[in-house]
This record gives C-alpha cells, structure tokens and sequence, in this order.
C-alpha cells in the first residue's frame, strides 16, 4: 500500500517528518543533513498545508533547471552544446 502524503491525509508533524525522512542522508554520514537552505524552504509550502509535495518538487525541478541553463557557459550556435 502505497503511504499517505496528501495534505489531507496528514498533520504537519507527519508532513515535516515525511520532508526530513525523504531528505535524510542515513546513518552513514555522520553530522550531515540533507536539510540545506534552499532545500527546506521548497517543502516549507508543503508542510504548512499550501502546496502538494508533488506541485513542490515539480516546482523545485523547474527552478534547477531554469537556473542551470541560465548559468551555462556559451556553446556558440551548436543547440546541444557539444
């Protein structure tokens, strides 16, 4: 059975602690978090009840991807940049 991450099927504790599970770098790095910034803020709508998980990682996907085209050095005219 699949587990329950919709808005309505959670309280914000379950929603942080499905945030931090899913961003946790396990018990092999010790003292590193996968909480930075950038990354918790994106799921801060989700846990505050505005915004599905999903609309937060498409919105996430979109943002890296705009921001790494944008800072792509010049390829000249070839499209694919090789």
């Amino acid at each position: 059975m699949a587990r329950k991450v919709l808005i309505k099927d959670t309280t914000r504790e379950e929603r942080m602690r499905i945030v931090q599970e899913a961003l946790s770098w396990g018990d092999d790095c010790d003292g590193v978090s996968g909480m930075s910034s950038g990354v918790d803020e994106m799921y801060q709508p989700y846990i505050d009840g505005e915004l599905e998980l999903a609309e937060c990682n498409r919105r996430g996907a979109a943002t890296t991807y705009i921001k790494s085209d944008r800072d792509r050095p010049s390829t000249g005219s070839c499209v694919m940049g090789v």
